[in-house]
This record gives C-alpha cells, structure tokens and sequence, in this order.
C-alpha cells in the first residue's frame, strides 16, 4: 500500500461543529484502479479531485455502487469500526449484481483500517457522533458503449457525522412509485436505487411528510424499506419487521437490532407486514411504534404515518416503554 499523507492536517476542533451530515472531509482518501483485470496497489493521498472525463461510463450506465460504514472512539481514544465484514460483503454482492469487479479484502479492509487510523484524530467521542466511512466503486473507462466497464475507481472517503435526523419523522406509505422490484437491484447498494427515490421523496414533502415508507411495487400491501433505513413496526410488544429479499437490502444496522431485540427478550417477528395491518392496528390503538435503523441514521422514531390521505399521530411513548429508545441505548 503507497502512503502519502498531507504535509500539514487542516483538522480542528470547529470540525465537531457541524450540524451538516457527510459535508467535512477527513485530509486523506484511497485510491485504486482497476485495469487489464487487476487491481492496482491502492494509495492513501491527500483528500481531493479526480479527473475524469464526460465519458466516463459511470455517468452515462450508471455502474455506481457504494457502503456506508461508521468508526467511534471511546474515552480512552480507542477507535472501533462498526462490523467491516458485513459491509465489505454487502459490497462485492451489489459489485456482483452490477458486473462489476469484486474488491479484495486486502484492499478494502486492510485499506479501511489504515486509512481511518491515519485520520483517527477525526473521531469524535460525544454520543450520537462518528466519522462516516464511505467506500465506493465507479466505472471509469472512456466509451459511450452500453456495456460493463473494463475500467473503475474504488475509494474510500472519510468525513465527520453528526445526527443525520434531529428528530422524530414523518413518513407516508407508498401507494403508487415503488423502490425496486423482483428480480432488480433493490438489494444492492447502487446509486440509480437513491436516484429514482428523490422525486417520490420530494412529493411527499410537498404534503408535509419527511420520508417514504416503501411499498411492494407489485400491490402496494406491504411495507418494505423507507428512504435511508430499514422499517421496525411495534404492534402490542411484537416487533415486525420484512425479511429482506432481492427489494430490500440487507441492512447492517438491521441485524444488530434485531440481535439486540432478540437479546432483550423481545418478541420478534421477520414476515411480509401489510399496511392493512399497520393501519388496523393504529385504529385499535395496538400500533405502538413505528421506527427506522440505518448506519448513517442509527435508530430513528417515526411520530406519523401517512396513510393515503389520512395522517396518524403516533404516541409519544416515555422512554422506558419504548423499544426504539431502549435498543438505542444498547
């Protein structure tokens, strides 16, 4: 691995500041290329532009996929990354699904390692903050062939993470556009699946939602995924959630609190949950928390939920009776 670091970190303590997620970039980044069927030895260099061309085939064929991934450091300036492994498999899987190259894990995990102990001085310690670990692979090749790519850039960004939601959110069910279908891209972590939700996202706004719970794109009667995190439903002390399938992805953050729930002695149920069932259960007051877990937003409370043109207000539990609350704290 090539190392060459910055002659002078622009680090400073106002860096812990920032209330923008994903915005404040680390001082180093790593590179690799693959070329003729082999990876190059990766380098870590001083954060900053590339060069690429408009013909870029990424731009235009959207071979785009991408991780995100969270390190911590604790009072005695110990840094810890959230189960790499995990990520790193997610990884080659969506690289896989879009015949693209797989990264070996001497470059990604090694290189992971490496550069956030390079950076470690970018990990905060205060409770609910992290440096965003951000892996990505792009095709690179110069051709406006429809086709894969022969040529990519894998990279490994780092950047300061405070709180991605300062508060509990609102969401609607789908009832017309749909995430992902069978048999698609759903499961991977590409970027076309981010790309085709902004718009949906954006109308749901416009009624004063702040996110989408997901739907089957094929009825529309159950709940998959919403926006940037899987979808936990509390119904009495049960907690549902939808297994994860070719339109959903396999979330990190997801396993460990369904481990965490397990743990605790909660009911917990992986089957299709239909939003009949959801809306149902709200009618008969059974409905008693709705909640989200991503890496980038941990374990995010849903305080109403949108159903057609009716807008349920959740309760807001005290934290001893909630489960969202309790995992978290885990």
């Amino acid at each position: 691995m090539i190392i060459k670091k910055v002659a002078e970190s622009k680090f400073n303590d106002s860096v812990f500041d920032t209330k923008a997620f994903g915005s404040e970039f680390s001082d180093h980044m790593l590179i690799a290329h693959y070329k003729d069927g082999k990876w190059s030895e990766p380098e870590i260099r001083p954060y900053g532009p590339i060069s690429l061309t408009p013909a870029a085939m990424s731009f235009h064929y959207g071979q785009t996929i991408f991780e995100g991934m969270k390190a911590y450091k604790n009072e005695n300036d110990e840094v810890f990354i959230f189960r790499p492994e995990k990520n790193f498999e997610r990884f080659n899987l969506s690289a896989s699904r879009l015949n693209m190259p797989e990264v070996p894990k001497e470059i990604f995990i090694d290189g992971l390692k490496t550069i956030v102990d390079i950076d470690r001085q970018w990990v905060p310690k205060n409770y609910g903050t992290s440096l965003y670990i951000r892996p990505v692979m792009f095709a690179t090749e110069e051709t406006v062939s429809a086709r894969a790519a022969n040529e990519y850039i894998f990279a490994i960004l780092l950047a300061y993470a405070p709180s991605y939601y300062e508060k509990p959110l609102s969401v609607k069910i789908a009832d017309f556009y749909s995430r992902a279908a069978q048999g698609g891209v759903g499961f991977a972590k590409c970027g076309g699946n981010y790309a085709a939700s902004f718009f949906p996202a954006a109308e749901v706004q416009k009624e004063g939602y702040d996110q989408i719970i997901w739907t089957d794109s094929i009825s529309h009667k159950y709940i998959e995924e919403a926006g940037t995190m899987n979808v936990m439903v509390r119904i009495g002390n049960k907690l549902l959630t939808a297994p994860t399938s070719e339109r959903i992805l396999n979330g990190v953050t997801r396993d460990s609190v369904l481990t965490l729930a397990k743990d605790a002695g909660y009911d917990v149920e992986i089957r299709p949950v239909e939003v009949q069932e959801l809306y149902d259960a709200y009618k008969s007051g059974e409905l008693k928390e709705v909640f989200g877990c991503g890496t980038a937003v941990v374990i995010t409370q849903y305080n109403a939920i949108g159903f057609g043109d009716e807008r349920a207000q959740l309760a807001d539990l005290p934290e001893e009776e909630s489960f969202a609350l309790s995992l978290k704290r885990n």
